[in-house]
């Protein structure tokens, strides 16, 4: 299995364009995060954890020529925003994607791209195979994917175990039950928004609190904002076993 962290930003906190933060002004590549997103590829099968508005850019920026399937976290724009752009697979495959999501998920991403999924749809538009799940384990293919329930404020979001591999982003609380299906896994991204605290995002403190509670081998912070501070300083607060993740970290599992 290979990961990679096609975006670790987030829209929350996102300054204006003319922000002078030493974070905007950084010239370290780690600091220029996209939103949110991770490529999942293994047995030969190419996944896409959340769409979001940057999602084209993402796909040509890494040079992804193959996609199989789209899991979504939750229905927020800043996860599912780029949906659209999945007509380029269809035209390229001759095929429609294969999208797993909640049926709240469904529900918001039938409203936002009603066009998609209309009787007489018009030449072109995104051709979806939807998949409705719920909180349990589920196949693309023959690659088992258990969901991980977690609580954004007061919104159910999924994060996944794939394999050794468990992501998890707008987090701000998980259930002992739920972060019980994180343990014994080898990878584990977590959502870390800033140091000060956020009410529905767990900050730097929490994130690593919960990245201690797991115990995996390697751990990985995304979702990140600028508000965090440059990746470089806070690199030097990381504990062994933890990492600030950056857009194009690839890892190999």
């Amino acid at each position: 299995m290979r990961i990679t962290f096609l975006g670790t930003g987030t829209s929350q906190g996102v300054p204006v364009i003319t922000c002078q933060c030493e974070v905007c002004r950084s010239n370290d590549p780690r600091d220029q995060r996209l939103r949110s997103s991770l490529m999942v590829e293994v047995a030969h099968k190419v996944f896409v954890i959340d769409t979001g508005p940057d999602f084209r850019q993402q796909m040509l920026r890494y040079g992804v020529m193959h996609l199989d399937a789209v899991l979504l976290t939750h229905g927020h724009k800043d996860h599912t925003g780029g949906l659209d752009d999945i007509r380029a697979f269809n035209f390229s495959q001759r095929s429609p994607i294969d999208l797993y999501a909640s049926r709240e998920v469904q529900e918001a991403i039938e409203r936002d791209f009603f066009y998609a999924f209309g009787q007489n749809k018009y030449p072109g538009v995104p051709e979806i195979n939807m998949h409705i799940i719920s909180n349990g384990e589920f196949l693309i293919g023959d690659i088992p994917v258990k969901p991980i329930e977690v609580m954004h404020f007061r919104l159910p979001v999924l994060g996944f175990r794939i394999g050794d591999l468990v992501y998890i982003t707008d987090a701000s609380y998980i259930s002992p039950l739920e972060l019980d299906k994180a343990r014994g896994c080898k990878v584990f991204v977590i959502n870390g928004l800033r140091i000060k605290k956020h009410y529905s995002h767990f900050n730097l403190e929490e994130a690593l609190e919960v990245i201690a509670e797991v115990g995996a081998e390697k751990s990985f912070v995304t979702h990140i904002s600028h508000m965090m501070g440059k990746h470089a300083d806070i690199e030097k607060m990381m504990p062994e076993g933890a990492q600030l993740a950056w857009d194009g970290l690839s890892i190999t599992m």
